[in-house]
C-alpha cells in the first residue's frame, strides 16, 4: 500500500505538493481495525482525523431509543476522512463511525497537525480552503430545500435526439402506433392486390424489409428512452434518501430541543417550589 498515492485522493489534501506530503505522511499514525468495531463515538470529545487507507466505514447517528434503526449519514470508502474537526475544536463528535470491513486508517492528532501547518504556509492556505468550503457546501444543503422538481430538470436538459426517442417510446406503446400499423399493412396489400399498380407483390418484399428496418430503429430508441428513465428513478432515489435524511436529523434536534426544554422548566419548577416551601432567615428565631 502507497500511502502517499492514498492521502493525495483525500479532497482535505489536494492542495498539497509533494513535500508536504512526505511531512504528513510521517506524523500519522497507521491503525488497522477489523470489520464490525466503532472507531468514534458520538458524544465523545475527539482530539484526531482519521484517513482511510484501506476498507470501508460507515458514519452514522446512533438510534435515539431501544428499537430505532440507526439514521447512515455516509460510506467512506479509500480516500475518505472524517473527525477533520476535533482538529480545530476540542467538542464532542457529531457522529458514530464504525468499520463494514476491515479497516487500515491513518490517524492525524491535533499535535500533529499543528506541527505540520507550522512547518508549511502552503499548506495552511490549502487545508483551510478545503475545510472552507466543505462547511459552505453543508450549510447550504442545510439551508436550501432539498425536494426538487427532477422531471422538470431532466426535461430541460434533453436535447433533440432524447426528446425524440421519448416520443417513439411513447408512441410505440399506444393504441395509435397499433392501428396506423395495421392500417398501413392492409393498405400495402390492398395497393399490390391490383395487377396494374402493384409494385410489390405477395410475399411483399420491400414490406418486410420497411419493417425489419422500423424495428432496428425502435430498439435503440427505446432503449435510450428506458436508460434516461433509469436515470431519473436513481435521482427520484437520492433526493427521497437527502429528504427523510434532513427530516430525521431535524426531527432529532427539535426531540433534543425539547428535552432541554423540559429540563429546563423542571428545574425552574423545582427552584420556585423550594423557594416557597422555605421559611426565611431574616428576623428567624426573635
Amino acid at each position: 500500500m502507497q500511502i502517499h498515492v492514498e492521502l493525495k485522493k483525500v479532497p482535505l489534501f489536494k492542495g498539497l505538493n509533494d513535500s508536504d506530503i512526505e511531512a504528513l505522511v510521517g506524523r500519522l499514525s497507521i491503525r488497522r481495525v477489523p470489520a464490525g468495531q466503532e472507531i468514534v463515538s458520538k458524544g465523545n470529545v475527539g482530539s484526531s482525523m482519521f484517513v482511510v487507507l484501506e476498507g470501508s466505514v460507515r458514519i452514522f447517528l446512533p438510534a435515539a431509543e431501544e428499537g430505532e434503526q440507526p439514521i447512515v449519514l455516509k460510506e467512506l470508502s479509500s480516500g475518505g476522512f472524517f473527525g477533520e474537526m476535533a482538529l480545530l475544536e476540542r467538542e464532542p463528535r457529531t457522529a458514530s463511525v464504525e468499520t463494514l470491513s476491515e479497516v487500515v486508517l491513518g490517524e492525524l492528532s491535533r499535535e500533529g497537525f499543528v506541527d505540520f501547518l507550522q512547518s508549511s504556509s502552503h499548506a495552511i492556505m490549502a487545508m483551510l480552503g478545503e475545510m472552507s468550503g466543505r462547511l459552505r457546501a453543508t450549510t447550504r444543503l442545510l439551508e436550501l430545500p432539498t425536494a426538487r422538481d427532477i422531471n422538470r430538470e431532466a426535461d430541460e436538459k434533453l436535447t433533440w435526439g432524447q426528446r425524440l426517442a421519448d416520443r417513439v417510446a411513447q408512441w410505440n406503446g399506444s393504441w395509435s402506433f397499433i392501428a396506423l400499423l395495421l392500417g398501413l399493412t392492409g393498405l400495402w396489400c390492398a395497393i399490390n392486390a391490383l395487377e396494374h399498380i402493384a409494385f410489390d407483390p405477395y410475399p411483399y418484399q420491400f414490406f418486410n424489409l420497411f419493417l425489419a428496418i422500423l424495428v432496428a430503429l425502435q430498439g435503440p430508441l427505446i432503449m435510450m428512452s428506458q436508460n434516461r428513465q433509469s436515470v431519473k428513478e436513481r435521482l427520484h432515489a437520492e433526493t427521497d434518501y437527502m429528504v427523510n435524511l434532513k427530516n430525521e436529523i431535524g426531527i432529532a434536534q427539535i426531540l433534543r430541543e425539547v428535552t432541554q426544554l423540559k429540563e429546563q422548566l423542571y428545574l425552574r419548577e423545582m427552584g420556585e417550589y423550594r423557594s416557597r416551601s422555605e421559611p426565611p432567615t431574616e428576623g428567624w428565631g426573635d
